[in-house]
């Protein structure tokens, strides 16, 4: 079970990590491709990842850190999952849906607690286990149940996985279920506006960690589920209220 002080600690980091994000890019920034176009990286990401891990291995030196940005520590159980900048290419875009993430996970990658800041919005994000989900404070309301067919889905499908057929039908059946699709470009802030019932579910193929964990953690705080399928060779990470999840989960499996 995570501490009181483990929350505080999350929610201060992400701030921080948020706040100097933009004051870096307000000031203009390098970039670089990872594995495509879509694929970058700025000194943003990795001076604000730089900033997390810092203070994370002060302040909790037996816990094992991972980061987007190449950060490998290993621990004694506990792990934190660190994303600096989810959305990088909506960040160096001028796009505003972009955040800094931050979970702590236990030996099994099972999240204790998430925490998510969007600076666009001035919303932090915090929720786990013992924590209900809040937003800048103050609690959300519990995810009302709901059929697939009445809400929202976020998901992401890039260009080179359209002819890969074990991506393409499972999740095109899958949005085919909903009332209407959504792609933000930052899985955190899906993730927290599924938390918030902003959106009503969230479905992205073989997502790393510091993508699913943090949001996860919120969803699962504020009375839904967050599940990861094992369909087709592939790792699908779904969320939302229960019965949308399980109506997800049905199709990209059929």
């Amino acid at each position: 079970m995570p501490s009181p002080d483990d929350f505080d600690l999350a929610a201060a980091l992400v701030r921080d990590a948020g706040v100097l994000a933009a004051r870096m890019l307000a000031d203009g920034l390098t970039t670089h491709h990872k594995t495509s176009i879509s694929d970058v990286v700025s000194a943003a990401d990795h001076a604000a990842e730089e900033l997390v891990v810092g203070r994370l291995r002060a302040e909790r030196p037996d816990d094992g850190i991972v980061g987007e940005e190449g950060t490998s520590d290993s621990g004694q159980g506990r792990t934190w999952f660190v994303d600096p900048v989810d959305g990088t290419y909506n960040f160096l875009s001028g796009l505003p849906t972009w955040c800094a993430a931050l979970a702590l996970a236990d030996a099994d990658r099972t999240p204790l607690l998430g925490a998510i800041y969007h600076p666009a919005a001035d919303e932090l994000w915090l929720g786990g286990a013992g924590h209900a989900t809040t937003r800048n404070g103050e609690p959300l309301e519990p995810l009302s149940d709901a059929a697939l067919a009445d809400v929202s889905i976020a998901t992401y499908l890039h260009p080179t996985t359209l002819p890969d057929e074990s991506l393409r039908v499972p999740l095109l059946q899958a949005m085919r279920g909903a009332a209407t699709v959504r792609m933000l470009g930052s899985g955190s802030v899906e993730l927290a506006a599924v938390a918030a019932g902003r959106l009503g579910a969230f479905l992205q193929a073989d997502s790393m960690p510091w993508d699913w964990l943090p949001g996860a953690a919120l969803v699962r705080a504020a009375g839904g589920a967050a599940e990861v399928i094992e369909a087709r060779g592939h790792r699908w990470h779904v969320a939302g209220p229960r019965r949308v999840v399980d109506e997800i989960g049905a199709l990209v499996i059929a």
